[in-house]
């Protein structure tokens, strides 16, 4: 496997910014290609973000958005269905019902589908990974909390945070009058519609991916509803995580049932993966694009500054 330093000089021998694009394009490509022959030709797939290499990008060309269905729809076209599909993915997440909207789409063409996660897919980037049959995770690879954020005024906040705030302000008046002072303030501005959101998004969120694992990763388990059940109702536990951010390793994961494969059992597809996901990086710090989905066909679609 080339190192990074290895991969930089490679790009800084190319005579022009012509010359870069079409050796990037054609390195990521071979690199999918080779991953393809690896996974028995199945279709290859990359879908990722630059959100680290251009942390001050807007959101929406950074996260998981409705318009990505258009890359995921440009790029698997032409594409042999039944040979399934490894979806290589690195995503901070996004807009949950686009996820719904990818999961929906991928699953009408691909009968199986494996997730390969380099380094992140978190949030609604975890929920499309626990819609696959199985995920691939390395050493370094972390999924993450698939709670809902809110958003409220000029931040965005856990729905779980919201439903908490609304128990612990009714049992503290319940308990002492007194306090009602206190929280008159604060009640107010959010209002009783928000509660009501908060607990809708928490439960749609969590039914969703209780669905996808047992369709699809429990599918052959006897006890795929329970199991289905208990995992999901863990990734969406604002409570026990603490933070949205925070890293759910492939031990965890396994721990909840999930089918997990180590990316260190093949050093192939390792060294493949990884230079991939290099030389993916190195797209998002010497050119404009934000959001890149390519395939081993050679198809690409991407967002940009």
């Amino acid at each position: 496997m080339p190192s990074w330093n290895a991969l930089v000089a490679e790009l800084a021998c190319q005579p022009d910014d012509q010359s870069k694009a079409n050796w990037l394009k054609a390195e990521i490509t071979d690199r999918l290609r080779g991953i393809s022959v690896q996974r028995n030709n199945r279709n290859v797939l990359l879908y990722g973000s630059g959100f680290l290499q251009k942390p001050g990008a807007p959101i929406e060309i950074t996260q998981i958005t409705p318009e990505d269905l258009n890359g995921f729809m440009s790029c698997i076209h032409g594409m042999d269905w039944s040979l399934g599909l490894t979806l290589i993915i690195h995503t901070p997440g996004g807009i949950t019902n686009a996820a719904e909207t990818i999961v929906s789409y991928l699953r009408e063409k691909f009968t199986y589908i494996e997730v390969i996660i380099p380094t992140y897919a978190m949030s609604a980037g975890t929920m499309i990974s626990l819609a696959a049959n199985r995920i691939v995770m390395g050493r370094q690879s972390q999924l993450g909390p698939i709670d809902p954020q809110m958003v409220i005024g000029a931040r965005s906040v856990s729905a779980q945070a919201v439903v908490d705030q609304f128990e612990k302000a009714k049992k503290e008046i319940l308990q002492d009058r007194e306090t009602a002072i206190a929280w008159a303030p604060i009640l107010p501005p959010m209002g009783p519609s928000l509660l009501v959101e908060a607990l809708n998004a928490l439960s749609y969120s969590e039914s969703m991916v209780q669905k996808w694992l047992e369709q699809y990763m429990f599918k052959k388990d006897s006890h795929a509803t329970h199991k289905a059940t208990e995992a999901a109702r863990h990734f969406n536990d604002a409570q026990t995580h603490r933070s949205h951010g925070r890293r759910i390793d492939r031990h965890e994961a396994r721990n909840q049932g999930l089918i997990i494969e180590d990316l260190e059992s093949s050093q192939d597809l390792q060294e493949a993966v990884l230079t991939t996901y290099h030389i993916m990086t190195l797209v998002f710090e010497q050119t404009p694009i934000t959001k890149i989905i390519t395939t081993s066909a050679g198809t690409v679609w991407f967002k940009g500054v």
